[in-house]
């Protein structure tokens, strides 16, 4: 039984979404307490339960403290099965971190899975939608196709996001005696994850959105012009998609990325966002999801600071390298998770901001 210590590093539910995700590919039961303590809702919340549940059903797991609030939780899976998985998190909980714990196992499950998804789109502290199928899918292409359809956006704190994911890949983990055997084959395979060097910017993309009770205060274009105003300075191609939805409440922001070619090939790319709160000015909004762009521009490096955690399990997997932006408490926290199942995997230059899968795999896979 793996035990973590859900008050480690940054302390929030990454912990948990990453150990669930990992428990129910290498098939290792885990314990984790102290989940989210000291912060001022502590213990698990909607979008945790829900990933919970979901993982549970996924692999037949058994489950002790999936209760809201809960502070500990024990799981112990048992096997990993394809299903069409409906989830509602019943409120603005976030669909894209419950895809943090949900995507992983769903690459090595034995046929295409499909999973329907309600809850938040657009909410604070997590990545955004479109920074989930226009930053993150491209760069896991090579390992698996994942087909994502925005159906309905979903604000704080309605929520009623509603998205469709469908995930294939040609690595089942049931082909294989165990995780280790499947873990040397992916290492063997020489597909490693490499992205070191930023490249020359290409274009410029983004996409404006907010409810469509904000369309005649032109909420989505006045985000966009503001943040075309700052972007014009990388003189490069730019085109921001302005769009007005149905959503369950009041809504809106912008997200912006970047895409970049090395050796000819548009490979690399790095985003940034910004949300519309009541009182706050659309040009802010679109002001400061520019700014953080240029930011993540500037820094010269292919992975933005948003992005290099949702990478390392990949990194861990496959092997390779990334040069990111910053080396961040949540790129810590998740390697100390990721480690407590696979055994030391990672090293870190943090002059150069680099993350190395180290060569050896299941030598040091934790048993």
């Amino acid at each position: 039984m793996i035990s973590l210590d859900g008050n480690y590093g940054e302390g929030g539910g990454q912990i948990v979404r990453t150990a669930l995700a990992f428990s129910a590919l290498t098939q290792q039961p885990f314990e984790v307490s102290n989940i989210r303590k000291g912060r001022c809702s502590g213990g698990l919340k909607n979008q945790h339960l829900y990933a919970i549940k979901a993982l549970q059903e996924l692999c037949d797991a058994e489950v002790e403290g999936a209760v809201l609030g809960s502070e500990r939780l024990k799981f112990t899976p048992h096997g990993l099965k394809t299903r069409t998985l409906v989830i509602d998190i019943k409120t603005a909980g976030s669909i894209t971190l419950l895809l943090q714990a949900l995507l992983l196992p769903c690459f090595f499950t034995e046929r295409k899975i499909f999973l329907r998804i309600t809850g938040g789109t657009d909410t604070k502290w997590s990545m955004p939608a479109d920074y989930f199928s226009e930053v993150l899918l491209p760069v896991l292409a090579p390992y698996g196709q994942v087909d994502f359809r925005l159906i309905r956006r979903g604000y704080y704190p309605a929520g009623g996001g509603k998205v469709e994911v469908s995930v294939e890949s040609p690595y089942t983990l049931a082909d294989f005696r165990d995780f280790s055997a499947l873990w040397d084959y992916l290492r063997a395979e020489d597909k490693p994850l490499r992205l070191m060097e930023q490249g020359t910017l290409v274009h410029v993309r983004g996409i404006s959105h907010a409810s469509q009770d904000l369309q005649a205060a032109k909420v989505a274009e006045r985000q966009s012009q503001a943040a075309k105003v700052i972007l014009s300075d990388l003189k490069c191609p730019l085109s921001v998609e302005e769009v007005y939805a149905p959503s369950s409440c009041t809504g809106s922001g912008i997200m912006l990325w970047a895409v970049f070619s090395t050796d000819g090939e548009k490979t690399n790319r790095v985003g940034a966002d910004a949300l519309g709160e009541k009182g706050r000015k659309s040009e802010v909004v679109g002001k400061e999801a520019a700014e953080r762009l240029t930011n993540e521009i500037g820094y010269k490096t292919p992975v933005d600071e948003y992005l290099a955690d949702n990478l390392l399990p990949w990194l861990a997997l496959f092997g390779g390298e990334i040069t990111v932006s910053k080396i961040t408490n949540h790129v810590l926290t998740n390697i100390y998770v990721i480690e407590q199942f696979l055994g030391p995997c990672f090293e870190i230059d943090r002059e150069k901001k680099i993350i190395r899968a180290k060569q050896q795999a299941c030598g040091s896979y934790a048993s």
